[in-house]
């Protein structure tokens, strides 16, 4: 059914005028018109390069790795699928926070890159018997401080708990609040958050640190 209305200004009193549509005729289905070909999409195998293959696997960063402020950065232990990706970072010195002798593959790398090793050896036991050590990660903190050192990668095994608390303190240096502080640590650590972990970050006392240079806060740049 169609309904038709005229404009009352050009017509006058409006009206409605009802017209009766008859519906198309019914055709035997051989007089129809035939359907439309489909149209067919044909899937042409492309050949690839094993080196575009490869490529896909150049830059992977290792475990974990974030950006924590200009020129420092964090990680789980990198191994030699993540050097190609190191590289690209321009990096001046590692900071690991295992007690392992450092891999002979990754020291190899480091001296093909004129990249400097500093090593505080933190045992990394689980909870009851976890034992951050203050003054060690006082010493770890003197190196990040240094920009002489940037750009910096920090590093532990897996880069959840003892480079979760390094770079906590970091936080506290650059003024965060605790609650902040924690819901980054535990973005990493996830459901393996320590109690132990929080709480020295928490009770870790700045004030002897506080007179370093802060020149690799987020508002500023370093220099290569």
């Amino acid at each position: 059914m169609k309904v038709e209305h005229q404009n009352e200004a050009a017509t006058g009193p409006q009206m409605c005028k009802t017209i009766e549509v008859a519906p198309p005729p019914a055709f035997p289905s051989r007089h129809l018109p035939p359907p439309p070909p489909e149209k067919v999409v044909a899937t042409v195998p492309v050949a690839v390069d094993d080196r575009d293959r490869e490529g896909d696997d150049l830059f992977t960063p290792p475990l974990n790795f974030a950006m924590v402020d200009n020129g420092i950065f964090r990680s789980g232990f990198p191994d030699s699928a993540n050097f190609s990706f190191l590289q690209t970072l321009g990096l001046r010195s590692i900071i690991c926070l295992c007690p392992e002798p450092y891999p002979e593959t990754n020291m190899e790398f480091l001296k093909s890159n004129g990249i400097r090793l500093f090593q505080f050896g933190i045992e990394g036991y689980k909870e009851p018997f976890v034992n951050i050590p203050e003054d060690t990660i006082r010493e770890a903190l003197k190196v990040v401080l240094d920009v002489r050192n940037h750009p910096v990668l920090i590093h532990c095994k897996r880069g959840k708990h003892r480079t979760g608390c390094l770079v906590g303190c970091i936080r506290k240096l650059q003024r965060w609040c605790l609650s902040s502080v924690f819901d980054e640590y535990q973005r990493f650590a996830a459901a393996k958050a320590r109690v132990s972990d929080q709480r020295f970050m928490e009770l870790f006392d700045v004030s002897s640190l506080k007179h370093q240079p802060m020149s690799f806060s987020c508002s500023k740049k370093y220099n290569n």
